[in-house]
């Protein structure tokens, strides 16, 4: 059955997540032009594009357990996930500044006195060196600083769950489960770079 998923997953290209992964914001911006979003179809639009980066993030962290434990090969797909999270991402702040709040004084204000907004913009900064360092080339320049940048992968999960936990009003399972999630994926990394570095001493 494995064996059977990891062919599939070799024979589709890459280029296929890309394209459907850009053809979602498309989709979700027509739905919001014919009325499809409800009565308040930017704050939808904020929704869903914020939604979906947290599931890209979560399904990026998921790649090495789901080989170690599951057998699944996602290896990859994992750029292709970590670009489109950042995309998204991106997306889910320019429709917060550009048909949301608009007004730069308002923005900046949000930015300083509420902290779930802070920690989602301290968030997307880490993403952004890890966004122009996607590449082949900077992989080849950076070396092994490469490996080391990309670790703020973890603090901008992070932020990205906790960001949801805070902006929601009221007690709400969903984003407590995106966090939770979150947290366990980050868990088993650091438990499996604490248990290498066990090893290697060993050796």
């Amino acid at each position: 059955m494995i064996d059977a998923i990891n062919t599939a997953l070799r024979r589709l290209p890459t280029w296929v997540l890309y394209l459907l992964g850009s053809l979602y914001p498309v989709w979700l911006l027509y739905l919001g032009m014919t009325g499809g979003l409800g009565a308040d179809p930017v704050k939808a639009l904020e929704h869903e594009l914020g939604e979906r980066a947290l599931q890209l993030l979560i399904l990026g962290l998921a790649v090495t357990p789901l080989r170690r434990f599951v057998g699944v090969n996602l290896i990859r797909f994992r750029r292709a996930l970590g670009v489109l999270t950042f995309t998204y991402v991106a997306l889910h702040l320019l429709v917060w500044l550009l048909l949301d709040v608009q007004v730069v004084s308002q923005i900046l204000a949000d930015i300083a006195k509420r902290p779930y907004i802070s920690i989602g913009m301290a968030g997307f900064v880490l993403m952004v060196p890890l966004a122009l360092t996607s590449n082949d080339a900077s992989v080849k320049r950076l070396g092994r600083k490469w490996k080391r940048l990309h670790l703020l992968t973890y603090p901008a999960a992070f932020l990205g769950g906790l960001h949801y936990v805070m902006l929601v009003k009221g007690f709400q399972i969903e984003p407590l489960i995106y966090l939770t999630v979150i947290v366990v994926l980050l868990a088993l990394r650091l438990f499996g770079f604490v248990v290498r570095s066990f090893v290697v001493l060993r050796v």
